[in-house]
C-alpha cells in the first residue's frame, strides 16, 4: 500500500531569520479563508522545537510536551505575532500580549552549553534545560523582545503573496526583498507572472 504524499503545508517554514518568526509562521494562512495549524497536537509542538535546534535533549530523546504545553505555546505565538505586527505598524503594543511575551521570557530559557568534539573543525554547541519545552518558548519569547526593541525590527516584513502570511527579516542588502522565500512565494509569483504576459501576447 502506498503512503500518501505528505502535505507540504505541514512542513514547518524555517525561513523567517529568526527564531520568534519561525514560530509565529507555525500558524499559515492568516489572511483569509481558514488559517492552517502546523501545531495540531503535543508532537508537533515537540518535533518543531527540535527542527528549530531549541532542543535541550538527547538526541534519541523528543522533548516532551503536554497539551497544556500545547495551549500555552498557541497563545504564547499570537501575542508574539501581534507583538510583532505591531512594531511593523508603528503602533503601540496591546499589553496584554506585552505582558504574556514578558512573563515567558522570564521564565528559565536554554543554557548554552559546549558540546563533546565531533571531529569536525570548531567546538559544537549544544543546549541544557531543567524543562526543556517551557525553555525553548521562553527562548523564543526573549527573541521576540529582543527583536521589537532593536532598529531590526524596521526590516521585519510580510511576504507580498496575497496567500501568504509569513514574516520573515529582509537581511538583503538592498532591503527590497518581497517573498517571504524564492524558492516558495517568488517563484510563484514569477511563474504567475509569465503566465500573465504569454496570455497577454496570445490574444494581440
Amino acid at each position: 500500500m502506498t503512503s500518501p504524499a505528505p502535505d507540504p503545508m505541514a512542513a514547518f517554514p524555517f525561513i523567517g531569520g529568526r527564531p520568534c518568526l519561525n514560530f509565529v509562521a507555525t500558524l499559515g494562512r492568516r489572511h483569509g479563508g481558514t488559517p492552517f495549524e502546523r501545531l495540531p497536537e503535543p508532537a508537533a509542538l515537540a518535533r518543531w522545537i527540535d527542527e528549530a535546534g531549541l532542543s535541550a535533549t538527547g538526541d534519541d530523546e523528543p522533548v516532551r510536551v503536554t497539551e497544556a504545553e500545547l495551549t500555552y505555546a498557541r497563545t504564547l505565538r499570537e501575542a508574539l505575532y501581534r507583538l510583532v505586527r505591531a512594531a511593523m505598524d508603528g503602533d503601540e503594543p496591546d499589553p496584554a500580549d506585552v505582558t504574556q511575551v514578558n512573563e515567558a521570557a522570564a521564565r528559565p530559557d536554554l543554557a548554552p552549553q559546549l558540546g563533546e568534539p565531533d571531529g569536525g573543525p570548531g567546538t559544537p554547541l549544544r543546549w541544557t534545560a531543567t524543562d526543556p519545552g517551557p525553555a525553548a518558548l521562553a527562548t523564543v519569547a526573549r527573541d521576540a523582545v529582543l527583536l521589537v526593541t532593536s532598529p531590526l525590527s524596521a526590516r521585519v516584513k510580510e511576504c507580498e503573496n496575497p496567500g501568504c502570511s509569513l514574516l520573515f527579516l529582509d537581511d538583503s542588502q538592498a532591503r527590497r526583498r518581497r517573498w517571504c522565500s524564492m524558492d516558495r512565494c517568488g517563484n510563484l509569483a514569477k511563474v504567475a507572472g509569465y503566465r500573465s504576459r504569454s496570455r497577454a501576447a496570445a490574444t494581440r
